[in-house]
Formats: C-alpha cells, sequence, structure tokens
C-alpha cells in the first residue's frame, strides 16, 4: 500500500509537470510569423528622397530655375526606381509601402510636371486671351489628373495583368518626355512662349498615353526577378556615359524612342488580330456528308 501509493504520487507529479510544458509549447509555435510594428527605414526614406524631389522641382519652377526643376524630377525618377527594388532585394515590401509610393508619384511626376511645364510655357497663352489662358490651365491639370488616374488603374490592377507590359504610359514615363522637353528647349535658348503650342501638344499627348490602351514595355519579367541579360549591362553603360556626355539631348531622345515604342508596338498587335481574325473568317467550313 505504502510502496503503490509513492508510485502513484511520483507518476501524478510527473504527468503534472508535463502538462505545462505541452501547453507552453502549443502557444509558442516556431511556424507563427513574428509581429512586425512601424515601417521599414530604407526604402521608405528613398520613397521620401523622390518625393522631395519632386516638391522641390515645384518651388524651382516657381522661382523661375527650370532646367533645375526638370533635373529634380529625373532625381525623382532615379530614386522611384530604386526603392521598389530595394524593397525586393531586403524583403521588406509592404502596403504601406505601396500606398506611400503611390503617393509621392502623384506629387513628383504628376503634379510637378503639370506645374513646370504650366508656369514655364502654358501661362504664357493668356497674352493670346483669357480663354486661351483658360485652356493652358486646364491641359496643365488634365496632365495631373490622368497621372492619378493612372497610378490608381496600376494599384488595382497588381496581380491581374501581365508583369511584362504597362498598360497605358506609367507617369514617370510621362514625366521623362515633358521635362526632358522642357530641359532642351531651355538649352536650345527657347522661351516658354515660344513654344506654347508645342508644350501643348506634348502636355495633351503625354496625359491621354497615360489613361491609354497602349502597352508599353516594363522592362521585367517578374517582381521577384531582377536579372537582365548579359549584353545589357555594356549597354546600359553606353547609354550612361551618352547621358551624361549630352544629358539634355538624350534623355529627351530616349524618351520619344519609347513613346514611340509603345504606339507601334500597340498598332502591331492590331494588326496581328486583324490578320488572324480575317483567315479566320475565309476559313471555309467542312461539308456535312449527305
Amino acid at each position: 500500500m505504502g510502496f503503490r501509493g509513492r508510485a502513484r504520487r511520483v507518476a501524478g507529479a510527473r504527468i503534472h509537470s508535463v502538462q505545462p510544458r505541452i501547453a507552453m509549447s502549443m502557444n509558442e509555435s516556431p511556424t507563427a510569423p513574428p509581429l512586425r510594428r512601424g515601417i521599414y527605414l530604407l526604402p521608405n526614406l528613398l520613397t521620401t528622397g523622390g518625393l522631395m524631389a519632386g516638391y522641390y522641382a515645384i518651388v524651382a519652377a516657381i522661382g523661375g530655375r527650370y532646367v533645375a526643376a526638370a533635373v529634380a524630377v529625373f532625381v525623382a525618377g532615379v530614386l522611384d526606381g530604386i526603392d521598389g527594388r530595394v524593397a525586393r532585394m531586403t524583403n521588406t515590401q509592404t502596403e504601406f509601402g505601396v500606398q506611400y509610393d503611390s503617393l509621392a508619384d502623384l506629387v513628383s511626376f504628376g503634379v510637378a510636371p503639370s506645374l513646370v511645364m504650366f508656369t514655364w510655357s502654358l501661362s504664357t497663352l493668356k497674352t493670346m486671351g483669357p480663354a486661351f489662358g483658360k485652356i493652358g490651365w486646364a491641359v496643365a491639370f488634365l496632365y495631373a489628373a490622368c497621372a492619378a488616374l493612372r497610378l490608381a488603374r496600376f494599384n488595382t490592377q497588381i496581380g491581374s495583368q501581365d508583369k511584362r507590359y504597362f498598360q497605358g504610359l506609367a507617369s514617370p514615363a510621362a514625366a521623362g518626355l515633358m521635362m526632358s522637353y522642357v530641359w532642351i528647349a531651355n538649352e536650345n535658348e527657347f522661351e516658354g512662349h515660344e513654344v506654347a503650342w508645342v508644350s501643348l501638344a506634348v502636355t495633351l499627348v503625354a496625359a491621354l498615353l497615360m489613361v491609354s490602351r497602349v502597352r508599353y514595355p516594363s522592362f521585367k519579367s517578374s517582381e521577384k526577378s531582377d536579372r537582365v541579360p548579359f549584353f545589357a549591362v555594356p549597354l546600359a553603360l553606353v547609354v550612361l556615359v551618352a547621358i551624361a556626355i549630352e544629358p539634355a539631348p538624350m534623355l529627351f531622345g530616349i524618351s520619344v524612342l519609347y513613346v514611340a515604342s509603345g504606339l507601334a508596338m500597340t498598332l502591331w498587335g492590331m494588326r496581328r488580330w486583324r490578320s488572324r481574325r480575317e483567315v479566320v473568317v475565309a476559313k471555309p467550313e467542312p461539308r456535312q456528308p449527305e
């Protein structure tokens, strides 16, 4: 009786000591992801730098320094291209970063280019009459609104569209076309009022292409892959050297070629689709056996 009682007490004590350990191991599951508080510094710091460059472009344009404003927008474009890659490489992608990047893009590639173009050239249309002045600021606003619509459409289509192409001209590319035009015009000593109608056309084309269905190459196969072919490295070096030698003409030429490539690719795709459709329509139907 005494030996059996001691054995039962020892077994009971062992069972009670094991149960808390099991409960603790169940609560501390190794597969449960740790809670992440706050935001990641590096990618959001780059996004903030792009936002600051866009804001500086607005301030420089108000002060009449249009070349500095154009350069600031290109700096914002470089930082916008880096922050996403840094976030993917460091595995620091968050929903906050996505939304913050879109808001910064709206300022840097939507509001800033439209105000730079307006203060430099489109505002001079008022010298031709009040109606022309209204056309100038209306087209400048149209560009900013189309940039906002383009960014909103892109955010709603994440994960559902082909990663190799953009639907519509991306806002950084549209801003590059606008600011390279301002830069090269100032280098060639053109005043804003002398090319006001050309500025109006450039702004209108960039705005409408952003909300169009024209496809443009995105130069990436997937969000998780940043690898490029070997020949792209020396080609990029040649382009960078050319930009360093003559930045304004090279940037304007690259922007025009990119805009034209999307239009040509879309027209070629429509032609192929029509030719296939004609072949299908012209194909005779098989005869039914009598």
